[in-house]
């Protein structure tokens, strides 16, 4: 294909501008057409047939002067810079026509393939208006995109041609990880945890930091009674604990190879970065310090340790287009490279997969020396698929294999995180969609237990 057809093939594909005849005007043409064929049969002549179509072709150019110019109608596209992934978000473009003529438009935002793609638009719009065109997309895909022009379509009075044009428009759009999650548990987090299933248990008696005093209320520690304001106030009152702030923690989100494995919403990876983000907001709320750790074959992203819900954002900007590489994790590098930027007690607390994670001996090495100074705890997603086969009841000889083998593999990874465990080494595995709630529940337990 020359380039000249190929300019010529793209003007037709809802690009750049042209001038085009719409299905009202070809089928109008075929009409014609088979009606002066029908009228050969009574003698009339080839030529008057030729000339009748051509002629009635450039009359219908008459509706070209009904047609604004395109500086006569100007697009302008309003949308959220940030998009979060999975969510519905709605697009705005404000269509100005400053022509004595009304058109009906259709409309095609230049989206990217991955988000969804409700066109044409089609919209009536009136002479010297302003109308505003909305519509719904969803990204299902992390990352930055830029959308760099809408490209349009308009007919006038008669509808018999159409003219088209692309408008430059440009907007940088970030689809950041889902945070429906964290927003929850910002609001409440005892609410959002119990409807996990996971309840915030209370910590020590008077381990912590002095909060404040408050009213004693059926339920409450007598020991924490504060005899002195009793006496003062005559009312019975208790001193409220809280844990300590300005603690450290370090998440670490593996993005190796196993972490591409797709689940029933998203992958491994999408909903680490889901949990490591609610967990992260946990510990800002608390006043905690918190740094990540994104890594694979190699660190690929490192957020130093702050504080304050600003941190968050940070975080976010950080690993919103963080994608499962297609190398295995090298947990010995990244921990080697943990003990070098993190000199301050913290706790660790790593995303990844547990039984690909078991198979590394080299990092129990590593391990065992950061046990020395941090607090280690692990967090993976169940393996669904195996759980399945182990409880499937064998119909024959092959399923029966493949439940032996099911079970051969849950008993070894059973056994290699025993083994792990009697090293300090706290692992725990969780179904997707209670991840995050089960990595918030466990941060703290360790906070209110003052183990840090």
């Amino acid at each position: 294909m020359t380039k000249l057809s190929m300019n010529w093939w793209e003007r037709l594909l809802f690009r750049d501008r042209g001038i085009i005849p719409t299905k009202r005007l070809l089928f109008f043409m075929l009409l014609l057409s088979i009606a002066l064929f029908i009228t050969t049969l009574w003698g009339v002549s080839w030529t008057f047939i030729f000339v009748m179509n051509s002629v009635m072709f450039l009359l219908s150019f008459i509706d070209l002067l009904f047609l604004p110019k395109r500086k006569q109608l100007s697009f302008t596209r309003t949308m959220p810079v940030k998009f979060e992934r999975g969510l519905t978000y709605q697009v705005e473009i404000e269509v100005e026509n400053n022509s004595p003529y009304a058109v009906h438009c259709r409309t095609i935002d230049g989206l990217p393939q991955s988000f969804d793609r409700p066109f044409p638009l089609k919209n009536a719009i009136s002479e010297n208006s302003k109308t505003v065109i909305s519509y719904h997309t969803r990204a299902p895909v992390r990352g930055k995109y830029t959308i760099e022009k809408l490209y349009v379509r308009y007919t006038g009075r008669f509808g018999l041609w159409e003219k088209q044009t692309s408008i430059s428009n440009e907007d940088t759009v970030k689809v950041i990880p889902d945070l429906t999650s964290t927003k929850d548990y910002l609001e409440n987090a005892q609410r959002y945890l119990l409807y996990e299933g996971v309840q915030i248990r209370k910590q020590q008696s008077a381990v912590g930091e002095f909060s404040k005093i408050r009213n004693y209320v059926t339920g409450d520690d007598p020991r924490k009674i504060n005899w002195r304001q009793t006496a003062k106030l005559q009312e019975v009152m208790t001193n409220e604990y809280e844990p300590e702030h300005g603690k450290y923690m370090t998440i670490l989100v593996d993005c190796g190879r196993m972490m591409g494995a797709e689940l029933r919403q998203g992958n491994r990876l999408e909903r680490s970065l889901e949990a490591a983000l609610t967990v992260t907001a946990a510990a800002l709320q608390k006043g905690d310090y918190v740094s990540l750790i994104a890594f694979s074959k190699n660190v690929q992203v490192y957020v130093p340790p702050a504080k304050g819900m600003a941190h968050l954002q940070t975080i976010i900007n950080g690993v919103y287009d963080l994608q499962a590489d297609e190398s295995e994790s090298n947990y010995a590098e990244v921990l080697n490279y943990l003990q070098t930027v993190q000199k301050k007690r913290s706790f660790i607390l790593l995303f990844s997969d547990v039984r690909t994670f078991l198979h590394e001996e080299s990092a129990l090495v590593y391990l065992k020396r950061l046990r020395q100074r941090h607090l280690f705890f692990m967090v993976g997603i169940e393996d669904e698929t195996l759980l399945k086969k182990v409880i499937d009841a064998p119909v024959d000889a092959q399923s029966a294999m493949v439940k032996s083998m099911a079970q051969n593999q849950l008993l070894t990874k059973k056994r290699e995180k025993n083994k792990w465990e009697k090293q300090g080494l706290q692992m725990v595995e969780a179904k997707e969609e209670k991840l995050a709630s089960t990595a918030v529940s466990h941060y703290i337990q360790m906070m209110n237990r003052g183990l840090l």
